[in-house]
């Protein structure tokens, strides 16, 4: 490493340190951007939704703006008189919101991996920025804890609890990416051969890259849940927080906490509710309680047993995830060199 990478990396280090004292500042800037997004949408009258059809839909930005202006007092009160407890919980009630609203922005992530075009565009920018809103308020909330030093922690492996939460993660995916296997390799299950299946997704509008995948035998969805559980159990075991061999040049260095935590953080958030309420509603569909269409399949029994297998997987997981990203989380927080040096 040469001087000036070195003195960069200094100054990045103690920039990064003093985030509770630009957080604020910076958080105010998304509410003021975040507002003008949502006036914009609400005068143009774009809608907000996945599926934007509903010229009335567009009322929605006019609560985007409210967001953004809840957000804009609670950081400039911030910045004017400190963290005041009401203050927090204003900017974790904000916070919440704008959690909720970058619901399923997972779901946009993976369709532009897949080449697929997305269905409201502003609808994505919306979650994405929400998203990045999410994070700010959060950060402001948490800003009075500082911390604790720049002293790296030795790489090292979660509790046994954690590890079989990630085992529960990762063998709740088998049934999901059998299922999807068979189906690519022109298998039938739940009624529905895997022609009919490739005719489905042509006419959903599915990406010439999804479609060559399936023609060959692999399922597009079935590769990503292969990642998401090398994810998954790269948070929880010690080769996830230093660069293996493979990578050649970033071998041996750290791996910087955000690389794997922005993706469990934003998974979690998105498979964890979404497979929960998903479980909730099947097991009313399951008890008689409430429809099941059938959507695709010959019937709703299809339709159910294919529910249950994707919900619960994405319910474990992402629970299994969050446990993971939490776990990680703590483990690669940097730690006082005093209490180190105790130790």
């Amino acid at each position: 490493m040469t001087s000036a990478e070195r003195t960069a990396k200094v100054l990045w280090s103690a920039w990064w340190q003093r985030w509770p004292d630009w957080v604020a500042r910076a958080t105010m800037l998304w509410a003021v951007l975040y507002a003008g997004f949502g006036l914009a949408c609400a005068l143009s009258e774009t809608s907000l939704l996945h599926h934007g059809g509903d010229p009335g839909a567009s009322g929605l930005g006019w609560a985007v703006v409210g967001m953004g202006v809840l957000g804009t007092l609670a950081s400039g009160a911030v910045l004017l008189f400190g963290l005041l407890p009401p203050l927090r919980v204003l900017l974790w009630v904000v916070c919440g919101l704008a959690g909720i609203t970058a619901f399923s922005l997972l779901m946009d992530v993976i369709t532009l991996m897949l080449g697929q075009g997305l269905d409201s565009q502003a609808s994505a920018a919306n979650k994405a920025l929400a998203a990045v809103g999410a994070v700010l308020l959060a950060a402001t909330a948490r800003s009075d804890h500082r911390p604790a030093g720049t002293a790296v922690r030795a790489p090292s492996t979660t509790p046994h609890l954690v590890q079989l939460a990630a085992w529960a993660g990762t063998l709740a995916f088998v049934p999901y990416a059998a299922m999807k296997l068979v189906w690519a390799s022109g298998g039938t299950f739940a009624g529905i051969t895997g022609e009919e299946m490739l005719a489905v997704s042509e006419r959903n509008g599915a990406s010439g890259i999804f479609l060559t995948l399936e023609s060959w035998g692999l399922d597009p969805t079935a590769l990503l849940a292969a990642l998401g559980i090398f994810l998954l159990w790269g948070l929880v075991r010690p080769w996830g927080q230093v660069f293996p061999r493979w990578t050649l040049f970033l071998r041996g260095r750290r791996v910087p906490r955000w690389l794997p935590l922005a993706p469990a953080l934003l998974g979690a958030a998105t498979l964890a509710p979404y497979g929960v309420v998903g479980v909730g509603y099947l097991a009313l569909a399951t008890a008689g309680v409430v429809p099941m269409r059938r959507g695709d399949f010959h019937s709703p029994g299809d339709a159910l047993l294919v529910g249950w297998i994707g919900m619960v997987a994405f319910a474990v997981y992402g629970i299994a995830l969050t446990i993971a990203a939490r776990s990680y989380w703590l483990r690669t927080r940097p730690a006082c060199r005093m209490s180190m040096n105790a130790e």
